[in-house]
């Protein structure tokens, strides 16, 4: 400890790494307060919307005459609030999307019509503390490592500063060593305080630290691998810049390009424009058609499947949700495959501390494509109560009224189980 607080004292005296903490307490705090202010900026939508949505529906619900209008023209929310910690990660919130309003019509036009990116996995992001720490904090590692053996050689100190310490060569490590712990520090304080000040659990806060120690005292190892050897600095931050390079870069994107062609994912514009056709053909079908798919997978409404008039409001709703049975397969096998997609994404990371770092933080932070694949299945769940609720209005077996409507079901996110 005591040669830990000697070369920590040692390193504050050298403009260069006053420099470069101050650049990394710079980024950390600028990082966290945007992540801090992005979280805010949803969670405040998020109140209007959820308020919006509540005066639309005591304002629509009065006008209706029938179980049909009154679940035609009812909006829902559904929505996945950020977790105490998406202010560190903000991972593919900013890309997926996080919030729909979905009626009682066929569900996976409106999931897919919402979701305008492919659901794919990315990695590089916009800068927030999950960016620093997996891409960023490396080249802070690099610039201060890269030149300490080479300099002592340079100036001829290296044999008298190795020979004069009871540490030998190990004296050199534990210079490394005290630079990457002030790194740490100067980084993890603005962290810590944006977690009290976002109210999160402080033990939550080591989901996080973990993950960046880790990867520090990784980085610090393979600065010692190289900068020991008898080379000139410039020769050992090439080396250790093409490192760098290679793990954060090189081996997300191959890796990546490789899972993309070895688990092919159905597009979600496919699935759209098939549910689509599906329901806009049933116009012209047969009644009787429609409602014999419908009661493969309703078998319960086959006493009150009669269709008598044009038009049905039943008859309407089920052919609705025959749009959902013809592309539940195509649906089934997008959110199988893009799990299969996600776990060996996980097998790259690997190959890629950086990579393993995002993962694990965004995995943390609930915003990694897990955690949006949750929250869809979450809102086809939400739809099925809805369609549970309105079918024995709709079919008859009860009598519509808007005091029945009270038992309306409302959304509620799904908690994850950890």
């Amino acid at each position: 400890m005591a040669n830990l607080i000697r070369e920590i004292r040692f390193a504050l005296t050298e403009s260069i790494v006053r420099w470069t903490l101050l650049l990394a307490f710079m980024l950390s705090g600028f990082s966290l307060a945007n992540g801090l202010y992005e979280v805010r900026q949803q969670e405040s939508q998020l109140a209007t919307l959820k308020s919006e949505a509540q005066k639309d529906q005591a304002y629509v619900l009065p006008q209706q005459g029938d179980a049909g209008g009154a679940a035609y023209y009812m909006l829902h929310l559904t929505y996945d609030p950020p977790s105490e910690l998406a202010f560190a990660a903000l991972g593919l919130r900013d890309e997926l999307p996080w919030k729909h309003r979905v009626k009682m019509l066929a569900l996976e036009g409106q999931i897919y019509e919402a979701d305008q990116s492919n659901p794919e996995l990315a990695y590089l992001g916009k800068l927030d503390f999950n960016y620093l720490v997996s891409i960023l904090l490396p080249l802070l590692i690099i610039g201060l490592l890269y030149d300490l053996d080479a300099r002592e050689r340079r100036e001829s100190r290296y044999e008298l500063l190795c020979a004069s310490s009871r540490r030998g060569k190990g004296v050199l490590f534990d210079r490394a060593f005290a630079r990457v712990v002030l790194l740490f520090l100067v980084i993890i304080v603005p962290f810590l305080i944006a977690l009290l000040i976002s109210g999160a659990k402080f033990y939550s806060g080591f989901l996080v630290l973990a993950p960046v120690l880790l990867h520090a005292l990784f980085w610090l190892v393979i600065c010692r691998v190289v900068t020991s050897r008898k080379i000139e600095g410039i020769t050992a931050a090439a080396i250790l810049f093409g490192t760098w390079l290679v793990v954060t870069s090189l081996v997300p994107v191959v890796g990546k390009s490789a899972v993309e062609r070895w688990v092919e994912v159905p597009n979600g514009g496919e699935i759209l424009l098939t549910q689509r056709e599906t329901v806009n053909d049933a116009w012209d079908l047969p009644k009787q058609a429609t409602m014999s798919r419908f009661l493969e997978v309703h078998p319960e409404w086959r006493d009150y499947a009669g269709i008598e008039g044009s038009f049905e409001w039943k008859w309407y709703y089920a052919f609705q949700q025959v749009g959902d049975q013809q592309v539940e397969p195509m649906s089934t096998a997008l959110s199988q495959r893009i799990a299969g997609r996600d776990a060996r994404m996980g097998w790259v990371s690997a190959l890629s501390p950086p990579l393993m770092v995002d993962r694990w933080l965004t995995k943390s932070a609930e915003t990694d494509i897990t955690q949006h694949m949750r929250y869809i299945a979450c809102v086809r769940d939400f739809h099925a109560e809805l369609r549970r609720f309105h079918y024995p209005m709709l079919f008859g077996r009860e009598v519509y009224s808007v005091e029945a409507m009270d038992e309306l079901p409302q959304f509620s996110p799904c908690v994850v189980q950890n």
